[in-house]
Order: C-alpha cells, then sequence, then structure tokens
C-alpha cells in the first residue's frame, strides 16, 4: 500500500522529475525569432518543434521582439494582418517613399539570400565531410 495518488493516475509521469528550466542563448532566441519571422505559414508550434523548444517559450520570445521592435503582435484568429509578421514594409501615400522602401527591402532579400547560400554550401561541406568519417 505504498502507492502515492499520483501512481495511480500515471506511474510513469510520477516518477518522472520535473522538466528543468533551460537558458538559452541570446542568440539562439534572435535566430529562434528570426526563423519564425521569416517562415511564411509556420507555428508557433511547427517552428518550437523543429527547434526542441516549447511552443509558449518561443510565442514569448516574438513577442517580446516585437514589442522591442514596435510592431503590434499579429493576432491571426482575428484576421489580423500578416505584414508585420512578414517584415513587408507598409503602405506610402507617396510613390518615391514607397520605392524607396522596396528597395530597401530587396536589398535585404538579396542579402539574406546570399547569407542562405552560404550556409547551404557550409552544410553540404560538412555533410560530405562526416559521410566520408562514417564506416556504414
Amino acid at each position: 500500500m505504498d502507492m502515492l495518488i499520483l501512481d495511480l493516475l500515471d506511474p510513469e509521469e510520477a516518477r518522472t522529475p520535473p522538466m528543468a528550466m533551460k537558458d538559452y542563448s541570446d542568440e539562439f532566441k534572435a535566430d529562434a525569432v528570426a526563423l519564425y519571422e521569416s517562415t511564411h505559414g509556420a507555428t508557433y508550434k511547427d517552428i518550437a518543434a523543429d527547434l526542441g523548444i516549447n511552443r509558449a517559450t518561443l510565442r514569448e520570445w516574438v513577442l517580446r521582439d516585437r514589442e522591442r521592435r514596435g510592431i503590434a503582435p499579429v493576432d491571426a484568429r482575428r484576421g489580423g494582418t500578416t505584414q508585420a509578421r512578414a517584415g513587408n514594409p507598409a503602405a506610402s501615400a507617396d510613390p518615391d517613399e514607397r520605392i524607396r522602401q522596396l528597395e530597401a527591402r530587396v536589398a535585404e532579400l538579396e542579402a539574406s539570400e546570399r547569407k542562405l547560400a552560404t550556409e547551404r554550401d557550409i552544410l553540404r561541406e560538412a555533410a560530405k565531410y562526416f559521410a566520408g568519417e562514417t564506416n556504414w
């Protein structure tokens, strides 16, 4: 009769210690937020699962980052705009200003594309290296 009440509910869970709080680096947090913001149609759940973190943790990081940048939170359930999430420039009444905004956005996307191409090349080289080390 040495059973705990929790043992009756779920014996495995009752014996498992609570998950320890993890301390993530600021760089990891910034990268996670950037990944979420740059992935069109992704959910907190999808990105968090890919990164191995809690969905609520990622959501908190994104909301803090948006608050820091002065961007209003996007509420998809209420039909909120995805313009802030996608990083698109706001529409401007002045056509010249709009052109400047779009040119800046194009430059930003081109830089991002160069960065991603470099990362892809690094990963390809790493994959070749590690594939050569295995004795399968």
